[in-house]
């Protein structure tokens, strides 16, 4: 059986707008179909950082320029990231895989993901987005609900949410596409927040991290590999100091004790590890990578990258 790979892509795989996401796919598109020719079933889920920004100004753009027009909520903007990214980087695979007279097909799926209303995230919202405004435009949305958070002397910017995922909606149509040999894109920017109510979802205005919105999926889909693709090709502990020190292979109880010791930062790094650390932990034979987009292929086969190696190998 082939083994099964979720992978997270990161914002350096995409681009930051519409010209650099169609060349960064084509770059990204090479190295999945590295991976999906060496005979890996491959699962896909990206971030949508500058993505959901821009499409978020331009909903609020529309809105000021037309007030009679609605105000497009967080939910729905995630919703046309998805969209929007899954166009780019399925046409580029699919033509990747072409070239390489591999016959899959790839699929875009928009998939929600639950979040739970009493998340004490919703308490504390820290993630900007949107453009940066002035005190006055700051002081009109706070009167209109909205958390807003002055951003080191820059401006002030809207701030949202950041819940943890809790299960992904679309789930079973994923397995089924998996099954029926699809290349599968899921997920996308940690998937649409939405808070379930009996039977009806509604849209929470927040955003999930992808990485660990991949962790639940890579669990969810009994995947042997979890990597995280990201802009350096192995972590480090000590970073950018005297004592700097790369690291190869982490059990759990050395990746938990790193993350204790305050060796990662909040933005960045932190949650690729916490969300590694947590799939490696989950099951027994469970391997977590995160390194470079261009090295997905040796990070699996164990030649770089950072791999967190779950219980059965720290038995051994």
């Amino acid at each position: 059986m082939a083994k099964r790979v979720v992978i997270a892509l990161g914002g350096n795989a995409l681009g930051n707008n519409l010209a650099e996401q169609m060349l960064a796919v084509k770059h990204t598109a090479r190295a999945i179909g590295d991976l999906i020719e060496a005979g890996y079933e491959v699962v896909i889920s990206h971030g949508n950082g500058p993505q959901v920004g821009m499409i978020n100004v331009a909903m609020g753009e529309m809105h000021k320029a037309n007030p009679e027009t609605s105000v497009i909520p967080m939910s729905v903007c995630v919703a046309m990231s998805q969209g929007y990214i899954g166009y780019d980087l399925q046409n580029a695979l699919r033509e990747e895989l072409l070239n390489r007279s591999i016959t899959k097909s790839v699929v875009t799926l928009i998939t929600q993901v639950e979040v739970d209303p009493n998340d004490k995230a919703f308490d504390n919202p820290t993630k900007p987005i949107g453009r940066f405004m002035t005190k006055e435009e700051a002081d009109e949305l706070v009167l209109k609900g909205y958390s807003v958070m002055e951003d080191a002397g820059r401006g002030y910017r809207r701030v949202i949410a950041s819940p943890r995922p809790k299960r992904i909606i679309e789930m079973e149509t994923i397995k089924t596409l998996l099954d029926a040999g699809q290349v599968v894109i899921v997920a996308g920017g940690g998937g649409i927040p939405v808070i379930a109510k009996g039977n009806h979802l509604s849209g929470s205005g927040a955003v999930i991290d992808k990485d660990f919105a991949s962790c639940e999926l890579a669990k969810a889909l009994h995947a042997d590999c979890l990597i995280i693709l990201t802009a350096v090709e192995k972590v480090a502990i000590n970073f950018n100091k005297p004592n700097e020190k790369w690291l190869d292979t982490l059990t759990v109880a050395e990746a938990q004790k790193y993350i204790e010791e305050g060796h990662f930062a909040k933005g960045s790094m932190l949650p690729k590890v916490e969300a590694a650390l947590d799939f490696a932990a989950s099951s027994v034979g469970r391997t977590a990578i995160i390194t470079l987009l261009e090295k997905a292929k040796e990070g699996i086969e164990g030649s770089t990258g950072t791999r967190i190696v779950g219980v059965d190998h720290e038995s051994k």
